[in-house]
């Protein structure tokens, strides 16, 4: 018997009980109704000062992680902040991508050389920070961290030696190996990655994609945890050093969004998002000379099916709720990055500020 069937059957049998028939459709319109739709945005300040904030994962609503500038690594449990300043030699280090696995979280820095650090969070403060990776050498610079599961993750980073920069772990985050150029695409030169928001990586079960910018704004796609690779392009603004991908997000299997555009002009919205509903094989473009110009960080909205969008920068928070045709304003608020917790509760980073963001 096919689904269709069992469902006649059960309509059937409810006819006999008024109350029961109610119900039914009570819940039917309520599940068709229960996407969220966003108008607006209350922005709560949660740490303000000098730092910037460009990345933040949620593990969940009483561990919210941020990595920032000033070799500081913040966690929020929904009441207090705990922070940890880290150093290399005299100076300060430069966070800028931060994941979780499940057991602990691992803050990348950017620059070289490159420190990747394994954090332990008690439940009331960070309790240790262990260097479980370092890389130096001319052009080192890591742009996004992300994990497949509590064992195995992957960072990624700008071309050196003619390919992406790619470490990868399989034991939990304690040991990190660089893949070979041999096992990677070649990348164009001037080609490169934007540590913007550490959103220039999408995991998903076990496919990963990284977006690139510059003078090719092109989509890599891996669909098994980094074995093999494929390259696809992509109709976003490129050809400039500050041009191309800064932000993607993956809903399914299926609907990928990537967002970026020109830093140099941030106000044109010209060529600077686009939908894929193929897995990242081909994509169309959103909107063009329409919409919000540059922003940094883009999500799907949960529960809305793929099509809810938020994209954040500092020019505002934009909403849309049809796959990106449309937007709205609805903050001028700067914030560089944000993660949902639910479909009405996000937290961000911003010039100076962490944040918890309340939509309705």
């Amino acid at each position: 018997m096919n689904p269709t069937q069992k469902l006649i059957i059960k309509m059937k049998h409810s006819l006999m009980n008024p109350f029961r028939l109610g119900l039914l459709m009570y819940l039917f319109l309520w599940s068709c109704q229960s996407e969220k739709s966003i108008s607006g945005v209350k922005v709560i300040p949660l740490l303000e000062g000098d730092l910037s904030i460009r990345a933040v994962e949620v593990v969940d609503t009483n561990e919210i992680w941020f990595a920032a500038n000033k070799g500081t690594v913040g966690v929020y449990d929904g009441k207090e902040i705990s922070e940890i300043t880290l150093h290399y030699k005299d100076s300060l280090l430069h966070f800028r991508a931060i994941a979780h696995n499940g057991t602990h979280a691992f803050a990348l820095t950017i620059d070289n050389p490159a420190h990747l650090y394994q954090l332990t969070f008690d439940g009331n403060q960070i309790s240790s920070a262990r260097l479980v990776y370092q890389e130096e050498g001319p052009g080192v610079f890591y742009d996004a961290i992300g994990f497949w599961n509590e064992k195995e993750g992957i960072a990624v980073g700008d071309p050196i030696n003619g390919c992406l920069s790619v470490i990868i772990t399989r034991d939990g985050g304690n040991n990190w190996v660089k893949t070979d150029c041999a096992n990677l695409p070649s990348v164009v030169e001037g080609e490169a990655l934007f540590a913007a928001s550490n959103g220039s990586l999408a995991l998903k079960n076990d496919q990963t994609y990284v977006a690139t910018g510059g003078i090719q704004a092109r989509v890599f796609s891996s669909p098994d945890k980094g074995e093999t690779w494929t390259v696809y392009n992509t109709p976003l603004t490129q050809g400039s050093s500050m041009s191309g991908i800064f932000s993607m997000d993956q809903y399914d299997r299926h609907q990928l969004v990537i967002y970026g555009g020109d830093w140099a002009n941030q106000d044109s919205n010209t060529n600077n998002k686009a939908f894929s509903r193929d897995g990242g094989q081909s994509w169309a473009l959103m909107s063009p000379s329409a919409g919000p110009g540059y922003r940094s960080c883009v999500r799907f909205i949960p529960g809305t099916s793929g099509k809810g969008l938020i994209a954040v920068g500092s020019k505002g928070i934009a909403v849309s709720h049809n796959q990106g045709d449309n937007w709205h304003q609805i903050s001028d608020a700067s914030i560089y990055t944000l993660r949902f917790v639910s479909d009405s509760v996000a937290y961000g980073g911003g010039p100076g500020k962490f944040v918890r963001l309340n939509f309705y």
